[in-house]
């Protein structure tokens, strides 16, 4: 087995702490929030503020970064936002009240959609050809690892050290990054000369609307005039920022890449895999403290089922994939992950025994590994080298839509049929709130079927309609 250059390792190291950095404060925050009210006092609407002024800022200007990357070199925007990221975290830590911790948590978000746009695009321009759907399948699964163990880090911190530590571990690892980014990455940049400023505000101002808008719904009411006005005017805004790309001669995003089957398929399924799959997890840790009495910490371990998976199988999908291709892996993968759900959604009572459960977590566990691992090489080479800055833009911005989406959507449904007074109560509003949750995943599943078996790309032949010359699946595009 040949191994890896020293570039591509190198660059996996500084891509794949990044990731992990990022994708843990997520989630790892809502273990904490009992922790952090009690030391900076607020109300519930600011506590969830904490959560949500990060998911805002990351979500929103995702599109933007990787645009930024493309006219500015994505190593130097890997390095500015792994800085800003780096700043606010320690600002995060030493926050005050809860208007400077909500503050700083935008801030965070802002450094990360500087910086995780641009993970794929590194590495995938240094990655081999035969062995790019294992490179990227073991960066998607540290990924989906750091998403799945929020819980348990923030649940450990919490109970063994202070809540600031959830903020504090980011620093060191930023430090070690910041100058090995600038050493070991190499540049690169997009096609475009100009930044193309009208759909940056564009894409950024519609967004922030209909994020809000979902952030919002559950707490206001979905038919409350600042939600409706803000999901109505965000929705407004993107279809003029779709006008607009077709019609400028630089976009910021090219619109043709949604031509491609598999490119629009993947993206789906990123969308609808991240509502299902956040909104439950978020559910499932909130029944481990409430229901069920256990401490942060107990409550991240009963999830471990779910979340070690990754570790032992994701080097085998990835190695699969480059064999027979991601698109049966990933199907499967959602698959598994809807099936889980609807066990858990079937057996969830307030005297279910831990054990029952255990298989389900599992499952879920394989199903986040199988859609993980090969779906960053599906939608990379599914686009041009030029696009991969936006494709990877696009990709992460859509899976983070998908979260914020996700809680808001089984929020709502959970609140609709229960409430936290009593184990009954909760379990009363997470069984409906869960089956929705394995649907939605199941839906992305079939958006996934819907892609081509073999998946080519056009030729582009210099004309706006897709890439170069056709390649099999997982090629270099």
């Amino acid at each position: 087995m040949r191994v890896p250059n020293r570039n591509v390792l190198w660059t996996f190291l500084c891509c794949g702490l990044a990731v992990a950095m990022v994708s843990l404060d997520n989630l790892v925050v809502i273990t904490a929030l009992p922790a952090i009210r009690e030391s900076l006092g607020g109300d519930i609407q600011q506590l969830e503020w904490t959560v949500n002024a990060y998911t805002l800022t990351y979500a929103v200007l995702m599109l933007p970064g990787a645009a930024l990357g493309d006219r500015f070199g994505r190593r130097r925007m890997f390095v500015i936002g792994l800085g800003v990221f780096t700043a606010a975290s320690a600002a995060a830590a030493l926050a005050p009240d809860i208007g400077a911790l909500i503050a700083a948590r935008a801030v965070q978000g802002l450094g990360a959609a500087a910086l995780m746009p641009l993970n794929l695009t590194l590495l995938t321009a240094v990655a081999p050809a035969a062995r790019r759907g294992a490179v990227l399948g073991a960066l998607s699964a540290v990924e989906g690892l750091a998403i799945a163990t929020g819980p348990l880090l923030g649940g450990v911190m919490v109970e063994h050290l202070t809540w600031q530590w959830i903020f504090w571990i980011n620093v060191p690892i930023g430090l070690l990054l910041l100058p090995l980014g600038r050493w070991k990455l190499a540049e690169s940049r997009g096609s475009h000369a100009r930044l193309d400023l009208t759909g940056t505000v564009l894409a950024g101002t519609g967004l922030f609307g209909i994020v809000f808008g979902l952030i919002q719904g559950p707490t206001d009411g979905w038919t409350s005039t600042g939600v409706l006005t803000a999901l109505t005017g965000g929705t407004l805004v993107l279809a003029a920022f779709v006008v607009w790309e077709l019609r400028t001669e630089m976009p910021m995003f090219p619109m043709r890449l949604f031509r491609h089957r598999t490119f629009s398929g993947m993206n789906a399924a990123g969308l609808l895999m991240f509502a299902g799959m956040f909104g439950s997890v978020f559910l499932l840790t909130q029944f481990f403290q409430g229901p069920r009495g256990y401490s942060p910490m107990e409550a991240g371990l009963r999830i471990l089922p779910w979340t070690m998976v990754p570790v032992f199988v994701a080097p085998l999908v990835g190695f699969l994939s480059d064999r027979i291709g991601g698109r049966p892996i990933v199907a499967l993968g959602l698959t598994f992950q809807a099936c889980g759900l609807g066990w858990i959604a079937f057996r969830i009572s307030p005297e279910v025994s831990y054990a029952s459960l255990v298989p389900a977590l599992v499952l879920c566990g394989l199903g986040m590994t199988f859609y993980f691992s090969p779906t960053a090489n599906l939608v990379m080479s599914a686009v041009r080298a030029e696009d991969r800055g936006m494709a990877s833009g696009s990709v992460n911005a859509l899976r983070e839509l998908g979260g914020v989406l996700g809680v808001a959507v089984l929020a709502s449904v959970f609140t609709a049929h229960g409430d936290l007074t009593t184990p009954d109560r909760f379990t009363d509003g997470m069984v409906p709130a869960l089956w929705l949750g394995s649907c939605i995943v199941a839906v992305g599943a079939l958006a996934v079927l819907a892609t081509p078996r073999h998946p080519h790309r056009r030729v582009a032949a210099g004309k706006d309609s897709g890439a170069s010359a056709p390649e099999p699946e997982g090629a270099p595009a």
